[in-house]
């Protein structure tokens, strides 16, 4: 079995694609247990965030893999495959650890740098932890992932090289300004309770508003996320939850609106926004739709296509969808749209003394960003997790068979024990015990060299043969091997924090 990731994220895909193509908790469910019930995958899990929608896998065949993965995320995401096949990346193997360990470390990110991936991969992990679908092998590339994310921040300053989403949109609110001289005794509007929502009240509260309104479809989690914010303290900040229903009041008061909900559709449209102003809103004209250059359709060159300087072709076109002019006169309402789909009309651009800044914009800001050393040596550790992944994974591969190797000699040593007790039943009990260490130390002595250095060829690169032919050289019966390996995949404690 191998690992296989198709996927399309803000590097392949134009932004109005990523929001097409989002997926909901329970689709992602319907999704992995769907990835489970075709015939090539064993293992399954799915990392879904505002910027990327990945499914990975453990696959016994590469072509047939990618095309039913490919045909999974068309049916899931409700995007005709014909039309999402041009932005699908592939990556395989070796490649495909690498990949998420760079997802891990923030590399891949549209703010290079950000942590907030880490806690996604976290869910992605337990979701399919709880419904059974990810295995041995994706429990400990998750997990392992986790690692060197955590490994990337500690050891390095990536948090250098660029800020989280939030921090960032703010920047790019401020326009040049301080954040907290820009923040300063403002109104602040937070749509939804989830985990951005939730870091972009706390990044507020930081800043210095003077008061922070949130919002949310649940009334519950607006007020946790309330009493989560008072119980931080030292702010100073006024902060209290209101219904949904209350925005377009919340509106007309609101100097800043974060907004980041789970909504397949527009929150607040140009409509509503100008009406909290008190102004005319004309429709206007259509921004034009972007062409983004087509990818070449083998897959094996796609991730080369990716990396080669397609990303700025793919960001100079999402700029192009973006509302070109922002809105004439001093900033009344300032927007901050995180969500994917969108959650504000990007019409509202067009408003007088309105700005908006959403992901798109944020993908064109983030093209410029300077990138630092650290980015360097975060690359290095990739690399490096990335060669001990796969030699742990090949040594693992023949862990069973070793097992299965030692408790074949522990029967044979027990079985001719038990004959010695026939020949010589008169041996007092120290006798036994005293003949019954000394073979088994013997037989010990006689495996320990072949088992070490064979799982130490396993771990090389070519070395997965080494199994079959301790297999075939003590005439091992693959059945037990199997049992051994079930009982290490269903172990509960594996693969969980």
């Amino acid at each position: 079995m191998s690992l296989l990731v198709v996927g399309l994220s803000h590097r392949s895909a134009p932004v109005s694609v990523l929001e097409r193509a989002s997926l909901a908790t329970e689709t992602q469910a319907k999704l992995l247990q769907d990835a489970l019930a075709a015939e090539p995958a064993a293992e399954a899990a799915v990392l879904a965030t505002c910027n990327r929608i990945e499914l990975y896998a453990d696959v016994d065949k590469f072509h047939a893999g990618v095309a039913e993965l490919s045909t999974l995320l068309a049916q899931h995401s409700g995007v005709g495959l014909d039309e999402l096949t041009p932005y699908l990346y592939v990556h395989y193997e070796d490649r495909a650890v690498h990949h998420l360990f760079s997802v891990a470390c923030g590399l891949d990110s549209m703010v290079v740098g950000e942590g907030q991936i880490l806690g996604q991969i976290k869910d992605a992990l337990a979701l399919g932890q709880e419904l059974h679908t990810a295995g041995r092998l994706l429990n400990d590339l998750f997990q392992q992932a986790l690692r060197v994310g955590k490994r990337a921040h500690s050891e390095t300053g990536i948090d250098r090289a660029g800020q989280s989403l939030v921090t960032f949109g703010l920047e790019q609110l401020a326009a040049g300004a301080d954040v907290a001289d820009w923040a300063r005794g403002k109104r602040a509007l937070v749509i939804g309770a989830g985990s951005m929502s939730s870091l972009a009240a706390a990044t507020l509260a930081r800043t210095g508003v003077a008061e922070i309104v949130v919002a949310n479809r649940t009334r519950a989690r607006a007020d946790r996320l309330v009493e989560i914010l008072g119980q931080s303290g030292g702010t100073g900040v006024a902060v209290h939850a209101v219904e949904m229903a209350a925005v377009p009041d919340e509106l007309t008061r609101a100097d800043v609106v974060v907004s980041c909900t789970g909504a397949t559709g527009l929150v607040l449209t140009a409509e509503a926004v100008a009406g909290a102003l008190g102004l005319a809103f004309d429709p206007g004209h259509e921004a034009p739709a972007a062409t983004v250059p087509a990818p070449p359709a083998d897959p094996d060159r796609h991730a080369a296509w990716v990396e080669n300087g397609t990303t700025g072709m793919v960001r100079q076109a999402v700029h192009r969808t973006t509302v070109p002019a922002q809105g004439a006169g001093p900033v009344r309402l300032a927007l901050l749209d995180l969500a994917m789909p969108r959650d504000i009309d990007g019409a509202t651009a067009r408003l007088d003394g309105v700005r908006l800044v959403d992901i798109e914009s944020l993908a064109e800001a983030s093209a410029d960003a300077p990138m630092a050393a650290d980015v360097d040596q975060v690359r290095t550790i990739v690399a490096d997790e990335v060669a001990a992944f796969g030699a742990a994974q090949r040594a693992a591969h023949i862990t069973p068979t070793v097992v299965a190797l030692r408790t074949m000699a522990a029967d044979l040593v027990a079985g001719e024990i038990a004959r010695l007790d026939g020949r010589l039943p008169d041996l007092d009990e120290k006798q036994r015990a005293e003949i019954t260490q000394t073979v088994r130390r013997v037989v010990d002595k006689l495996l320990h060299a072949p088992t070490v250095r064979v799982k130490q060829l396993a771990s090389e690169p070519g070395g997965a043969g080494y199994a079959d032919a301790l297999r075939e050289l003590f005439d091992l019966d693959p059945q037990t091997v199997a049992a051994v390996s079930r009982a290490d995949l269903n172990d509960p404690n594996r693969g969980r924090s």
